[in-house]
């Protein structure tokens, strides 16, 4: 009876601490990117209500930024292939995106196998109405590690 009662407390007290942590934790999204050029995800699905997210990314590939390395960008659907574009020219030391480029809501650095990586990304700019795509821009990646982000 004794074990019973302490699991149910411990099952309580986890379950009011996922509860809380699932609440807190509407605006940050996680993102998976693997060596099979290839996210875990082909929808970011954010809140209207978010401010800001905290896009958090890990490279679950083995091989260096420079030979598999994997960003993610955020900009408008009819954006992407321009930023990509510019974003080749500005090369690795600007994480292959343009400086500055207003096209883009927002992107991480690029990492490479096993390396993780967090940014805060405002969403002030960003429309419900409009069409928004995650992608990474490291050469060659953008035409399949794709995806659609969007407010809800």
């Amino acid at each position: 009876m004794l074990k019973m009662s302490g699991f149910v407390i411990v099952t309580s007290i986890a379950s009011g601490f996922f509860a809380s942590s699932a609440f807190a934790g509407a605006c940050d999204v996680n993102v998976e990117a693997t060596a099979a050029m290839a996210f875990n995800v082909k929808e970011i699905a954010v809140p209207k209500t978010c401010k800001e997210i905290t896009l958090n990314l890990k490279n679950t590939g083995t091989m260096a930024k420079a030979v598999m390395g994997h960003n993610v960008v955020i900009s408008k659907t009819s954006d992407m292939q321009a930023v990509i574009t510019d974003g080749i020219s500005a090369g690795l030391a600007s994480n292959y995106v343009k400086p500055k480029d207003a096209r883009v809501v927002g992107h991480t650095a690029v990492i490479g196998g096993g390396e993780s990586t967090s940014v805060k990304i405002k969403l002030a700019n960003v429309k419900a109405a409009d069409s928004y795509s995650f992608y990474c821009s490291f050469p060659g990646h953008g035409s399949v590690m794709k995806g659609v982000f969007k407010l809800v």
